[in-house]
């Protein structure tokens, strides 16, 4: 039987397996170790990687990074967005596209788009990428101009059904910095696939345990017995109870200290990491970081790991200010560090 943890212990110790806190390492290797983090939103991705990266890392230095093609984004799992590297982006896909695409089979149908459209799409995206990056609008043109309609949803669905089939993926950022680029993917499946899954599924729980082998199997969306075989390999994978329930987490357990305040941007792992939420958010706080159940998740505020509010910056007499909206009671200390946390915010 594993090591016991509290839900406080457990909470303590994936906010330093997620670098909550910071670390010493550059845009790249956070991703890299993270595996893949959620890049639904943008701008809240470069802010989830940048709040993980070493002391003074910007959103330009996170951007820059793309540019350099260590990082990309694409629709690797759930058929979602996320920030990645391109080794593991070809990882994934190896293991979760057929499973993807074979789920968004009917609204495929629904929208007439079959292997002839996507065989004419992919045609014509792929010889314009071989000339130079492009943005979404050129691309929608492109197939436009070549008799291929891209209204009422069928431009995003080709756009990802040719992404997933691992033909292209968002890489660098225009001049402007301000949007990505689609770019050729070019980097091979894994050699040795049992390996690779191996070591996606260690990451995982490296950078977010305690993590249960459920918790990894709706990340990754692949079959509980895919995930137990692939960590049957990794050595040390390490099994624990947090509350009596079993999870893992790699290496030994260790007695972290409180993590304090702390401020997450939106649709960060944090929350979206895992498939019980509960350790970390009351239905109260759930309810709020998703308002209306509109799969928008709003940034929040951690306290000692727990979410007790949301948090944004809000446009005032020509200049930024944070605006809280408080769920949970927190005591006067508490309150008063994350005033200090919201104007000490760094990343726009």
């Amino acid at each position: 039987m594993g090591a016991e943890l509290s839900a406080v212990d457990a909470r303590r110790s994936r906010a330093g397996t997620q670098l909550l806190r910071g670390s010493e390492l550059a845009p790249a290797a956070v991703v890299e170790r993270a595996v893949a983090l959620q890049g639904q939103d943008l701008p809240a991705v470069l802010r989830a990687i940048a709040i993980r990266s070493r002391p003074g890392t910007t959103v330009a230095d996170v951007r820059a990074a793309f540019d350099a093609g260590a990082l990309v984004r694409s629709w690797p799992v759930r058929g979602t967005l996320f920030a990645t590297t391109p080794a593991h982006l070809a990882t994934l896909l190896f293991f979760t596209s057929e499973r993807i695409q074979r789920a968004d089979a009917r609204r495929r149908t629904q929208l007439g788009l079959d292997e002839a459209v996507f065989g004419r799409a992919r045609d014509l995206l792929g010889e314009a990428l071989a000339e130079r990056p492009r943005s979404r609008s050129e691309a929608m043109a492109l197939w436009e101009a070549g008799g291929i309609a891209t209204a009422a949803g069928r431009g995003y669905h080709l756009l990802a059904h040719l992404c997933i089939d691992g033909l292209a993926h968002w890489g660098p950022f225009d001049e402007a910095g301000a949007e990505q680029l689609l770019v050729l993917s070019a980097t091979p499946p894994p050699a040795d696939p049992e390996a690779a899954l191996a070591g996606v599924v260690r990451d995982l729980v490296l950078a977010r345990g305690p993590m249960t082998e459920a918790d990894v199997a709706w990340w990754t969306k692949l079959p509980l017995t895919t995930i137990r075989r692939a960590a049957s390999a990794v050595d040390d994978l390490v099994e624990v109870r947090v509350d009596g329930a079993p999870a893992w987490i790699v290496g030994e357990p260790a007695s972290p200290e409180p993590s304090g305040v702390i401020l997450v941007p939106g649709f960060d792992e944090w929350i979206l990491g895992y498939a019980d939420r509960s350790l970390v958010a009351s239905p109260a706080m759930l309810a709020a970081l998703v308002p209306g159940g509109n799969g928008v998740f709003r940034p929040a505020v951690l306290v000692d790991g727990v979410a007790v509010g949301t948090w944004r910056l809000a446009r005032s007499r020509g200049s930024l200010e944070p605006v809280l909206e408080l769920v949970e009671r927190v005591p006067a200390a508490a309150r008063r560090a994350i005033d200090r946390a919201l104007a000490a915010w760094p990343h726009g």
